[in-house]
């Protein structure tokens, strides 16, 4: 699966270990420790653009954007490296700790906060505070940083948010109303009881693999993850066990394929043969199915993301970071800009299934295009983009939240789950085991 698509949930997953263990030596001796370069007017100067995975599926449209702003700029050069998604955070944090991380950075949340935390990315709002108003509010408050004030730390770039896709013959099947979808985790739960009383085990609702629903469930009913300092988890709530009691109850009733709790399952391959409910959700997911499961797809319906009490939804935000220390701050601030304004941003999502996080981008009338409503990927590209101007996104999954501790918290969820433990015992020993994580990565 092309990274693009890849949904907010899977994203969340690629942290490791390792970086948090970084930050325990402090990452001297690179940008963190060096003073903030200002700007001086002149945009002028070679800087390095790294960006993560787009060769070649992408290289046309970037070489493009840098040809025109090298034009527009003649005393600017921008020398582009692209480099694999595996290992891109390790990367960075080596880095970072050489002193040699590139001028502009393509950085996910994951990343972004890494970075952020540890000082090593110049304040946008300080430097271009003006630019505020070019993107869409939600994406810009994405990269401002716990205890940093008013501070905003990347440029927001490309956006996918979180959809709701479902198979609307399976709905009437179940006696649900199409036109009526889930809108909370809640009701979500509700629609997935009723589904496994009227299917007869011929299809589920949604796969039952804790580690595609976690923290963004908790995280939409707001249950907390973190304390105040952010360094001990603090899930164990009655929000958190009254979840995993739903699952479990629902896992009974046969809501979701049995083998799907402890097995990584292809969910497209589900969903493409009529067997699942509830598809992914993610644009990128209408797409697939669009070219592999025609039959499928004519019965695809798209429909705001499930939220929670806070009104809250998914989103993958990918951004473009600037080193504090930059030798040429002004090329690479006006690069960053450059690439994402809205021209170029809107550019890129004919290439590619993204959204623009620039505010003119978005208001492109092929993001409001609902064609003549039938066509599934043409109302998706039109719901996500609505939800992106007036929805409150969410915090994404934080950075503690590691591959350790999600595999630890699933463990003990999925106990539960299959009856070996109550609910209660299941979310104190998980919170307990990510703490410990948490601790002993830090004391790396």
């Amino acid at each position: 699966m092309n990274r693009l698509h890849l949904p907010r949930t899977a994203l969340a997953t690629l942290v490791a270990g390792t970086l948090l263990s970084a930050s325990a030596c402090g990452l001297s001796g690179g940008p963190a420790d060096a003073e903030e370069a200002q700007r001086t007017g002149r945009v002028a100067g070679e800087i390095t653009f790294r960006t993560l995975q787009l060769k070649p599926k992408y290289t046309a449209y970037v070489q493009g954007v840098i040809d025109a702003f090298e034009r527009e700029h003649p005393g600017a050069k921008v020398r582009w490296e692209d480099v694999p998604g595996d290992g891109y955070n390790e990367k960075l944090v080596a880095d970072a700790q050489a002193g040699t991380l590139p001028d502009v950075v393509n950085l996910s949340t994951d990343s972004f906060q890494l970075l952020g935390d540890r000082g090593l990315l110049a304040d946008i709002a300080r430097l271009d505070g003006d630019s505020a108003k070019e993107y869409v509010p939600g994406a810009w408050e994405q990269f401002k940083l716990p205890g940093k004030g008013d501070g905003v730390f990347a440029y927001p770039w490309y956006v996918t948010p979180e959809i709701l896709t479902y198979n609307e013959e399976l709905f009437r099947k179940a006696g649900l109303d199409p036109a009526a979808p889930p809108t909370s985790v809640e009701q979500f739960f509700d629609y997935a009881e009723q589904i496994a009383a009227r299917s007869g085990g011929q299809y589920s609702a949604f796969m039952a693999d804790p580690k595609g629903r976690l923290p963004g469930d908790w995280q939409k009913m707001g249950v907390p993850l973190l304390n105040d300092r952010r360094d001990r988890f603090v899930f164990d709530t009655p929000g958190a066990v009254a979840w995993v009691e739903r699952m479990k109850s629902l896992y009974a009733k046969g809501a979701m394929p049995k083998e799907s709790l402890l097995k990584a399952d292809d969910i497209n391959q589900l969903y493409g043969s009529g067997k699942l409910v509830f598809g992914p959700g993610s644009p990128g997911f209408v797409k697939d199915i669009k070219q592999n499961a025609p039959q499928v797809y004519a019965q695809t319906r798209v429909a705001g993301a499930v939220t929670g009490k806070l009104g809250h939804i998914g989103i993958y935000a990918q951004s473009l970071g600037i080193r504090k220390d930059t030798r040429h701050l002004d090329a690479a601030v006006e690069f960053a800009k450059w690439v994402t304004n809205g021209p170029n941003q809107v550019e890129f999502s004919r290439n590619a299934t993204i959204y623009p996080s620039n505010a003119k981008g978005l208001a492109d009338p092929r993001f409001s295009d609902r064609g003549d409503g039938e066509d599934a990927d043409t109302v998706a590209r039109a719901v996500g983009a609505e939800q992106l101007k007036s929805a409150a996104l969410d915090a994404n999954t934080p950075v503690q939240w590691t591959n350790q501790v999600g595999d630890a918290v699933v463990r003990e969820v999925q106990k539960a789950i299959k009856g070996e433990q109550d609910a209660p015992t299941a979310v104190r020993r998980a919170q307990e085991e990510a703490n410990e994580v948490l601790a002993d990565t830090a004391m790396k």
